[in-house]
């Protein structure tokens, strides 16, 4: 049985330059605290080496020449979470060990994944796509995977019982003993795991108690233990928090596209799609003191905090695709301040498997449908372009706008379909001899000669009609509350036109009388 480590070395700077690959290859220093009492609490190693130290204030760590970054808790939740997308890409069983830290179990693999080497070499490349750079090693025994992989750099494999001898020269630290112990070990001039196995046992419990046993054990690789295994996230999410307000769009799109190439990444690993992008800005707020006319006090401020959903016609993870749609729904509906905090959250699915048929039209590619439907929404506006519905309510020409679905989108739902397939086909006979009702929107105003009630005569469109048969009234009415309700009494009539160069025609029609609007309009007629 083996187990893979992997390790993010100086894992708050690389969260840093993860969100900012510009500072890649650089000196990194990054700080905590308030001003004026920010502190180095993080470094890497070419800032140490250029003479960093932690503890220096901002000022004493800028006369070395290094990058100063704000450490970003943010962003080192972003990159655990990535982290443990690395993991899940390559095993199902995974231990959320630490921060910068997972353990997986790769029993089962080879014929998957080839040898462990295979596997070491395949994690380390997948990081690279995921703006990590991390430390691999394989062994069969979970602790000495964890020690080699925060202690030597790059991919290590470990053959089976060598631990010990290949972990001997790592200091004792790399076993995190706490500070009062490695001080006592320092002062017995033991500074190595090698020094550390070799002491006794039994004198070093009497000395250093329980911990010094522990660690007697890892530095041995005697300790042997099964993983903890963590659940399998489904939340994708990247964010940004901005030293400067970004106002325009160009900026933020450069931004933007940065945060959908590492959400697609990790969506890569998981072999997932966006079935949606959540975009969340956190905006500028206005000056307290700006100057506010009377009219002005009494609206609603506005709001703080910038929400859009970007709903996608399948699931997909082409980020260049996505930035571009982003962009036409920005432009559409632009924040109302300059932004301060990005934050992206992409709905996970399954992405999208379809087989062409050989004897079908080419269906148009569902992607650059989007893309389309989203540059139509952007000059007509939202909410206008799509396929119309017939809307639940009983109002007669009430319709509503539904999201767009491609052919090929919609063959995929074809088992659907199928369900109600019997149910369609018994209504087939019927709708071969049900007549056409042509609806004429909006209605055709009409002049109507009634008797006891009962339309006789009609005109509209300069034609004039005598009523043969009448069937009604049917009274309907609905959302009284609302400036667009309905009161209509309807009325089906057989007309027979009278016309000086033609023979008599007839037609079925259908009238109402709008009470609301006190006038009588033609709805429609049947074919």
């Amino acid at each position: 049985m083996a187990f893979a480590s992997i390790h993010v070395p100086d894992f708050s700077v690389q969260a840093v330059i993860r969100a900012e690959p510009a500072l890649r290859g650089r000196a990194v220093a990054l700080l905590e605290g308030n001003p004026p009492l920010a502190n180095v609490v993080a470094a890497n190693l070419s800032a140490l080496q250029a003479g960093i130290e932690l503890g220096m204030t901002k000022t004493q760590a800028g006369d070395f020449g290094v990058e100063i970054r704000p450490r970003s808790p943010a962003q080192e939740k972003t990159a655990h979470a990535a982290l443990l997308d690395l993991g899940w890409s390559i095993s199902p069983r995974v231990e959320d060990t630490a921060q910068d830290t997972i353990l997986l179990d790769l029993a089962g693999l080879a014929s998957l994944s080839g040898t462990d080497e295979a596997v070491a070499d395949r994690m380390a490349q997948q990081a690279e796509s995921l703006d990590l750079v991390v430390n691999v090693a394989v062994a069969s025994n979970v602790e000495a995977a964890r020690l080699a992989a925060r202690g030597f750099s790059g991919v290590s494999l470990i053959p089976p019982g060598e631990e010990a001898q290949y972990l001997g020269c790592l200091p004792v630290d790399a076993l995190l003993p706490s500070a009062e112990i490695l001080e006592t070990l320092d002062r017995w001039g033991v500074r190595t795991c090698a020094a550390l196995a070799a002491l006794p046992v039994v004198e070093l419990s009497e000395r250093l108690g329980q911990e010094g046993v522990r660690l007697h054990e890892l530095a041995r690789c005697a300790d042997s233990r099964s993983l903890v295994l963590a659940e399998p996230g489904h939340s994708f999410e990247e964010e940004m928090e901005l030293e400067d307000a970004v106002e325009e769009l160009e900026p933020l799109a450069f931004l933007l596209s940065r945060l959908l190439g590492q959400l697609c990444a990790r969506l890569e690993a998981r072999s997932l799609a966006a079935a949606a992008i959540h975009t969340r800005f956190e905006l500028e707020p206005s000056f307290e003191k700006d100057f506010l006319r009377a009219n002005d006090l009494r609206r609603k401020p506005p709001s703080k905090i910038y929400e859009k959903t970007l709903a996608l016609p399948v699931p997909m993870r082409d980020p260049k695709v996505l930035l571009k749609l982003l962009r036409l729904q920005l432009e559409t509906n632009p924040p109302a301040a300059p932004i301060l905090k990005i934050i992206l959250t992409a709905e996970p699915g399954r992405q999208r498997v379809a087989q062409g048929g050989l004897f079908l039209p080419v269906a148009p590619d569902p992607e650059k449908l989007g893309l389309t439907l989203a540059r139509l929404t952007n000059l007509v506006g939202d909410g206008n372009v799509g396929s119309p519905e017939i809307a639940d309510t009983h109002r007669s020409d009430e319709f509503q706008m539904r999201r767009f679905h491609s052919p090929r989108e919609t063959s995929e739902t074809s088992g659907k379909s199928e369900r109600i397939a019997a149910g369609a086909a018994t209504q087939t006979a019927e709708l071969r001899t049900a007549a056409i009702f042509r609806v004429f929107r909006p209605g055709v105003p009409a002049v109507v000669e009634l008797r006891e009630g009962r339309p006789t005569r009609v005109r509209f469109r300069g034609m004039r009609g005598d009523v043969l048969a009448a069937s009604g009234p049917w009274r309907t009415s609905g959302v009284w509350w609302r400036e667009d309700g309905w009161h209509n009494d309807e009325w089906d009539l057989e007309l027979q036109f009278h016309s000086h160069t033609t023979q008599a025609k007839r037609g079925l029609y259908r009238i109402y009388f709008d009470s609301i609007r006190q006038s009588w309009f033609v709805r429609g007629m049947y074919d």
